[in-house]
């Protein structure tokens, strides 16, 4: 007779909306100390982190209620399901906080690489630098399916390597 086994969808479901939630904490947290233009190494070593830990708790669930048994497949389907649940999340909410929150802000972060290229390309004029710009603003929408596909990739390697880690395969009957 075949026990009832979990879902990988709803555990990934679960540890996405989590996962989502810290990151939109975390998003929020910098909004309100005024670091929410700060792109450096450290923000998006956080965020990185934030994601990865979501997927190694998911995929330690799942084993959990998976009788202590985890197929590498299985590993790979929560850590896809997380990251993309959590990715959508963070899109929604930088939607909102870019459209209503601080409807500015695009237009800041352009200036902000703006000033960053004319620094690192003294020889760029101010018009070939507003060009580059007006083209990037032209492509702004492919940001969203980029960040879905950035987060999916580290979810798979995460739940991968976590999988190659814990796995323990069910025995043969």
């Amino acid at each position: 007779m075949e026990e009832n086994q979990p879902k990988t969808g709803k555990t990934a479901f679960t540890y996405g909306l989590l996962t989502g939630g810290i990151g939109i904490i975390f998003a929020i947290m910098l909004f309100s100390m005024d670091l929410h233009y700060e792109r450096g190494i450290g923000v998006q070593g956080v965020q990185i982190a934030i994601l990865a830990a979501g997927v190694v708790l998911g995929v330690l669930q799942f084993k959990k209620a998976n009788s202590d048994f985890l197929s590498i497949s299985e590993s790979l389907k929560v850590g896809a399901g997380v990251a993309l649940i959590a990715g959508i999340l963070g899109i929604l909410w930088f939607f909102i906080f870019s459209n209503f929150m601080e409807p500015e802000y695009m237009d800041k972060m352009y200036e902000i690489g703006k000033q960053q290229a004319m620094a690192d390309n003294p020889k760029l004029t101010s018009e070939q630098i507003d060009q580059g710009i007006e083209m990037q603003k032209k492509f702004a929408w492919m940001s969203y399916p980029i960040i879905l596909i950035f987060n999916i990739i580290i979810g798979l390697i995460v739940g991968l390597i976590t999988g190659l880690i814990i796995k323990k395969q069910k025995p043969e009957d």
